[in-house]
């Protein structure tokens, strides 16, 4: 690199910070973090009538959960209006930009017209200064947008990261409105100043911003500033190949988060919906950041497919460490009214359980039976709590009262109890576990009721 790496994401605050827009910003972190450099979040916020400070703290919660550390920031473009006015005073002056008085219904006139002809509808440039040329006269007190004077001949190309080259001609672009009215600036004038004041080296983002990127270059040419590189990503598809929807799953972030998602998993997950690393399937931050060297980004849209996230989630549950994982689950359990502590009794059932589990509110379902009421299926206790196996979980109730509680003097006291009436484990586990944990399967069933109180074994044995 012949500049220092600094890359940026710049989500709006009009709602959650969805999938597409976590992808960009691990992209970016992921690219600055591999070149040593520094990564930016930036909150355009221009959007005033739909911009929530709601959504700010969600886009904020988001990348914390994610863990993007951020260098700088975040920087909120609606602090800024005044550089972005000084620049388009600046730019007036010097002939790049200048001030336009139609009314939106010639506007809507104008391009009426040109689709009659068959053209494609785009601003004429009637207000557009040329030596020579009349301009009509201002209207008495209409106040005018500011448009870039783009230029007529030429193209724009730039080498994409991803995309390879792109050539678009000046001609299919037309003079873009950096001001409204009010003096507010427009998204494609506010984005360049800040990835110039903000030394912006490399642009990572969706190829919905390809047709912006033209004339995106074209201001920073104007400005005199130096252009950072483009890289646009293939947007996420949902399973049957279209946009991907909230019925495919594109929900907020976080809400992946209240799912029992953990953040190392969506964040390889992510990671490989349009980049690759060879066969590598499963990897860590460590891994992600040494191999990201914004190589290997595929040209094609990715599929969201949710039961691959699973699959990642239940990998990174399985490596998790067990008191993290207890932590985790006891917010879970005292959200539903069982004021847990995250203890080593607990580590140890999230030991015992999570193998099971493809989410941490799972793993949170399972061990609800050691805090919460059991209601064990009526058909799983005629089926398994049969007049033959009775007697039996009627002597084990006696003799789990007065044994050690431990998973090998209950395995014994077990074996005990089949010996003398000539039954087999198959016959009395399943009863136990339809009792005590209201359910058919469990793990290795002495492991299961040495971490349940032994007062709340007896009680739910009671009767049988």
């Amino acid at each position: 690199m012949t500049r220092r790496v600094r890359t940026r994401i710049a989500p709006s605050p009009t709602g959650f910070l969805h999938l597409g827009t976590a992808r960009t910003a691990l992209f970016s972190w992921a690219f600055a973090r591999h070149h040593g450099g520094d990564f930016i979040l930036r909150i355009e916020d221009t959007d005033v009538a739909r911009s929530t400070q709601e959504a700010v703290d969600q886009i904020i919660a988001a990348m914390n959960w994610l863990r993007l550390d951020y260098d700088e920031g975040p920087f909120y473009q609606m602090q800024r209006l005044d550089r972005y006015r000084a620049v388009i005073d600046q730019m007036l002056a010097a002939g790049t930009a200048y001030q336009c008085y139609c009314t939106p219904e010639e506007l809507d006139a104008m391009r009426e017209a040109q689709r009659a002809r068959g053209e494609k509808p785009r601003y004429d440039g009637r207000w557009r200064p040329e030596p020579g040329k009349s301009l009509p006269l201002v209207p008495a007190g209409m106040k005018p947008v500011v448009r870039f004077r783009n230029p007529i001949d030429g193209d724009v190309t730039w080498n994409d990261m991803v995309k390879g080259p792109i050539t678009i001609s000046n001609r299919e672009l037309d003079d873009l409105i950096i001001s409204r009215p009010d003096g507010t600036p427009t998204y494609n004038f506010c984005v360049v100043v800040d990835d110039w004041d903000m030394q912006i080296s490399h642009v990572i983002r969706g190829d919905d911003h390809v047709n912006n990127t033209p004339r995106q270059i074209n201001i920073l040419r104007a400005l005199g500033a130096e252009l950072p590189e483009y890289g646009h990503v293939p947007m996420i598809l949902g399973p049957d190949g279209d946009k991907l929807s909230k019925r495919h799953g594109a929900v907020s972030v976080m809400q992946y988060e209240e799912a029992g998602y953990l953040p190392d998993a969506m964040v390889n997950y992510l990671a490989r919906l349009g980049w690759s690393h060879g066969d590598d399937e499963l990897f860590d931050r460590r891994q992600l950041v040494s191999w990201f060297d914004g190589s290997h980004l595929a040209r094609s849209p990715a599929q969201w497919d949710a039961a691959k996230l699973n699959w990642v989630n239940a990998h990174v549950i399985k490596q998790t460490p067990d008191a993290e994982l207890a932590a985790r689950v006891a917010m879970l359990l005292a959200s539903r009214g069982a004021p847990v502590a995250a203890d080593e009794r607990l580590s140890r059932m999230c030991a015992l359980f999570k193998d099971r589990c493809a989410t941490v509110v799972e793993l949170a379902d399972w061990l609800g039976m050691y805090y919460f009421d059991v209601s064990p299926r009526d058909e799983d206790v005629a089926q398994h709590v049969t007049d033959a196996v009775r007697p039996a979980l009627q002597a084990l109730r006696d003799r789990l009262a007065a044994i050690d509680w431990d998973k090998g003097t209950i395995a014994f006291a077990m074996k005990e109890i089949l010996g003398a009436h000539g039954l087999k484990m198959p016959q009395l586990a399943p009863a136990l576990r339809v009792l005590v944990c209201g359910r058919v399967q469990t793990p290795s069933i002495d492991a299961v009721l040495e971490l349940f109180q032994r007062e709340l074994v007896l009680r739910r044995l009671q009767g049988v």
